[in-house]
């Protein structure tokens, strides 16, 4: 290593640190207290009128498939909206690759090709996948054809790509892109005449949306907590964004949009969960502007051909009026409650093993996971464990289902279900008590 990465690396460090003294602190942790309550969320409003719509997708690792998909579901949507139609924009925002063979980049840009119709601007970045190949930036400039770094008008809209470079590791943005990226924030503040100013990037900045604590940078806090009108998006985690801590407001608004190749979750704050359902995943996320501040986020589940969110911002600008703190956001949420006729099944799966499926809770917006206990006909402990809920797959299904192992129950025996379903922000259910007897 030459004595300039040595000095990048270090320099990165100091800033990591410093933003986490001087940053991270007030908005991952401060941020839960700060901000208004309000009697209720923002609704679109009836005179939205979009000046530019832009659609993003992120983490597609080697899913090209769903990549064209998006592409091609995003026109048929769009083309003839009544309100304002066409897509003015396409912005993927990293890992197109899992190893970053220049193969990889050869089949993404091929399947661009394909679909990306000529008027329309096609932006990617660098994810952490890219950075696994020594010759990541050769190869992006060869079949990507733009630079990673790069600001693109659109309907007079600053939309900043940036992929940063990569230092002594590849989750270290160096001075000198952290730099280029405050400069063209500020470059676009200059000109935006109320409007917000989109920003890109791979990972999410660390303490904002739900991931990013451990799939977040905390050196991007360091730029991005200045400035209101940012509307941040940012992927990597996997995190599902129908979840509503998907969306964040502290100083500025931060949006995790999800994934195109497999979902990953956590479980008592632990990440890498990977339950039933997880793979396949497709979500995009459909951003809408008008030239007076106001945003409406939505996001759009490929696989059902569903919108699962609609998040509506009424002035990036005026930050007391930021409706998606993680304190209103939690205002708004609501112990889940199951219904009346609640009944629970075992059953074995084709496996062998025992599946406990009952009805699913419900919530203001989700549940995310329930506390499962199982006592035998003595009332003995024989299964403590928690789940987490599918509520990531977008279908009409009502029940919860969970793999309890092959040697839990005994066929013909009649046993007593404990359980308590968890929200988002960590509300619960009363304990609920079912008998059933497994099959």
């Amino acid at each position: 290593m030459s004595f300039s990465e040595i000095f990048q690396w270090f320099i990165g460090i100091l800033i990591g640190l410093s933003s986490v003294l001087t940053v991270i602190l007030p908005v991952g942790g401060v941020q839960r207290l700060t901000g208004n309550v309000t009697d209720e969320l923002p609704t679109v409003a009836e005179d939205f009128a979009p000046a530019i719509r832009i659609v993003l997708f992120t983490d597609t690792h080697n899913q090209n498939h769903h990549v064209a998909d998006a592409i091609d579901t995003a026109y048929e949507l769009f083309d003839s909206d009544a309100d304002y139609a066409g897509v003015d924009g396409f912005f993927c925002l990293g890992d197109i690759s899992s190893v970053g063979q220049e193969g990889d980049y050869e089949r993404y840009a091929e399947t661009l090709r394909e679909h990306v119709r000529p008027e329309t601007p096609m932006i990617t970045i660098h994810g952490n996948h890219e950075f696994k190949d020594d010759n990541y930036r050769e190869y992006f400039l060869r079949h990507i054809g733009h630079d990673p770094n790069t600001v693109t008008e659109i309907n007079g809209f600053s939309c900043i790509a940036f992929s940063g470079e990569r230092g002594a590791t590849e989750w270290t943005y160096t001075p000198k892109s952290l730099r280029w990226l405050s400069s063209e924030i500020k470059t676009a503040e200059e000109k935006a005449d109320g409007k917000p100013i989109f920003v890109f990037q791979h990972p999410h900045p660390w303490g904002t949306v739900y991931g990013s604590t451990v799939w977040g940078n905390p050196q991007l806090n360091f730029v991005l907590y200045k400035h209101t009108s940012v509307v941040d998006f940012s992927g990597h985690s996997h995190f599902p964004m129908n979840d509503p801590r998907s969306i964040n407001q502290n100083t500025y608004t931060s949006v995790g949009i999800g994934a195109m190749a497999t979902f990953e979750l956590d479980k008592d704050y632990l990440p890498g969960q990977h339950p039933d359902g997880y793979d396949p995943a497709a979500e995009i996320c459909v951003v809408e502007a008008d030239n007076d501040g106001s945003v409406r986020i939505r996001g759009y589940d490929l696989l059902s051909d569903t919108y699962f969110c609609d998040y509506y911002i009424e002035n990036v600008n005026d930050r007391d009026s930021f409706a998606y703190t993680y304190r209103n956001m939690k205002a708004h949420d609501s112990a889940p409650v199951f219904p009346e006729d609640t009944s629970a099944t075992a059953y074995r799966n084709e496996n062998g093993e025992w599946v406990i499926s009952f009805d699913e809770a419900k919530s203001n917006y989700i549940v995310h996971e329930y506390r499962v206990k199982i006592k035998d006909e003595k009332g003995r402990l024989i299964f403590n464990e928690n789940f987490v809920d599918d509520y990531f797959v977008i279908d009409d299904d009502d029940t919860a289902d969970f793999r309890i192992g092959t040697d839990t129950l005994e066929s013909g025996r009649t046993y007593t279900l404990i359980v308590r379903a968890e929200s988002a922000y960590h509300l619960y259910s009363d304990p609920l008590e079912l008998t059933f007897t497994a099959a």
